[in-house]
């Protein structure tokens, strides 16, 4: 079905709110219009906190778990109802390849599933202290969170973040990307006509100087979720400390994919061009440095650039389509500088490395060759189809040019010796370690870096403490209560 040009607003309260601001949207493929968004003014996000915090302490709170379970359960099957629809929305508004698209609402569906499933886990426990104390703990929602996604994966994302928002008892406003609002947007229309009850979820696009800072920084929010940059996370940890916030931080990466000598190149090379180039490099785990043991160096580039330049380009809602188009122009010519920086610098253009012809956002699958890890190339997040490829001698070097760079979130090894990918997975200072496998996330695994990648997992049980407070009660059961002073 063919998505209509409309108009969408703010969603607050369970309602469709109109906003004093509208931003045009326009496919960043083809530079067509796709619709006018309302953007959340400070006053908006104040309605959408106390249509939180009027959920979180009134209908939502007396929701006992088995019905927030069938509830998410609910949400992940009208995903699935609705999957053509939300695939079409998402993809004309991001740009992807419709194929990855139909991925990640699929996935999207299961992230709800599994967080349902999970409420069961939700319980506090008996402390045994002996004598005549009886002491409990239990677990309650942390309360209204604030929610910021990101643009490159605005549907995902956002399902990342409510599952386990609701599954803990909490209510939320989400602040998606003021360019790709609309699949949470819907996403949050859905959760309603199920029996999601008004006010549970709440919907404000907006920029983040104004409407994110007042978000995270609001005293009816009581813990801020954050995907995105690292810079953006830095400044959000800033705004969440005078009120003492709660914060969790999902950010930037340079993830290492490494090459040994007996690595089988035949399962590696698709494998490694996947793990790159899959979103046109906008993913925070792309494996964006190519780690290559010297008497392989020359046949990997070969035979990546090779794969690479393979790659079909074109209309995101083509089947056939492999990459899709960046973001929009402006962040193409980001990319792109990039790109001329390393030629600067002295790296060798293999393949790709040209913004190409038309209305579109796409730039080619690019591969540098002949880099050295202190290169910008191979230390700033391009966030882009760039790959470095970099030679080293033995494994001992491979782990400290894997290390050496300020993000920790995912690394590939390629061999054909477990014991060594195991002794890397020890070694390599990041959240999420594929060895011969390029999948970096699933229901139930942790995922989430170290050191400027962030804190804090998503996808899994440590997300659910995430969004509960854990509560002591202890009670005197002997003749008489403790009276320490004797008074």
């Amino acid at each position: 079905m063919a998505i209509a040009t409309k108009d969408y607003g703010l969603f607050i309260a369970g309602e469709s709110v109109e906003a004093e601001e509208i931003r045009e949207l326009a496919e960043p493929a083809t530079g067509a219009a796709l619709g006018r968004a309302a953007m959340a003014s400070p006053e908006d996000v104040d309605r959408a906190v106390e249509a939180a915090r009027a959920a979180l302490e009134g209908p939502w709170a007396k929701t006992p778990p088995n019905e927030r379970s069938r509830l998410i359960h609910a949400l992940a099957d009208a995903i699935v109802a609705n999957r053509k629809e939300l695939t079409e929305l998402e993809t004309r508004n991001v740009g992807k390849a419709v194929t990855s698209v139909k991925g990640e609402v699929a996935v999207s569906a299961e992230y709800f599933r599994w967080y349902a499933s999970a409420i069961a886990t939700i319980a506090g426990r008996a402390v045994p202290m002996g004598g005549s104390v009886l002491t409990y703990t239990l677990k309650e929602p942390v309360g209204v969170v604030a929610q910021i996604v990101p643009w490159n994966y605005p549907f995902m994302m956002t399902s990342w973040k409510l599952a386990p928002a609701l599954a803990a008892g909490c209510t939320v406003v989400l602040k998606p990307d003021p360019a790709t609002p609309l699949s949470a947007l819907r996403l949050a229309e859905l959760a309603v006509e199920v029996g999601i009850p008004p006010g549970v979820i709440n919907v404000v696009p907006g920029d983040g100087p104004t409407t994110g800072s007042h978000l995270v920084t609001h005293r009816g929010v009581d813990k801020v979720a954050f995907t995105g940059s690292t810079r953006t996370g830095s400044e959000i940890m800033r705004l969440c400390a005078e009120p003492v916030k709660r914060v969790s931080l999902e950010l930037g990466g340079k993830s290492p994919n490494i090459f040994f000598a007996d690595a089988d190149l035949d399962a590696a090379i698709p494998s490694s061009v996947y793990a790159v180039y899959y979103a046109a490099g906008q993913s925070c785990d792309a494996r964006s440095r190519v780690f290559v043991e010297k008497p392989l160096y020359d046949e990997v580039v070969s035979r990546f650039s090779e794969t690479a330049s393979r790659m079909k380009m074109g209309d995101p809602l083509d089947e056939e389509t492999q990459m899709g188009s960046l973001i929009s122009q402006a962040h193409r010519e980001k990319v792109h500088g990039f790109v001329e920086a390393g030629l600067e610098e002295g790296v060798e253009l293999v393949t790709g490395g040209h913004p190409l012809d038309g209305d579109g956002a796409f730039y080619p699958a690019t591969v540098l060759a002949n880099v050295d890890n202190t290169m910008s190339v191979a230390q700033e997040e391009i966030f882009g189809p760039v790959v470095s490829v970099i030679p080293f001698e033995d494994e001992a070097e491979a782990v400290k040019l894997a290390n050496d760079v300020q993000y920790g979130l995912v690394a590939t090894v390629w061999t054909g010796d477990p014991a060594r990918g195991h002794r890397l997975a020890r070694q390599i200072k990041a959240g999420t370690i594929g060895i011969n496998c390029p999948n970096t996330a699933f229901p139930g695994l942790p995922f989430g870096g170290y050191k400027q990648s962030g804190f804090g997992r998503e996808n899994a049980l440590e997300t659910l403490e995430m969004y509960l407070e854990t509560k002591s009660v202890l009670t005197w059961t002997g003749a008489k209560p403790v009276n320490p002073w004797g008074l």
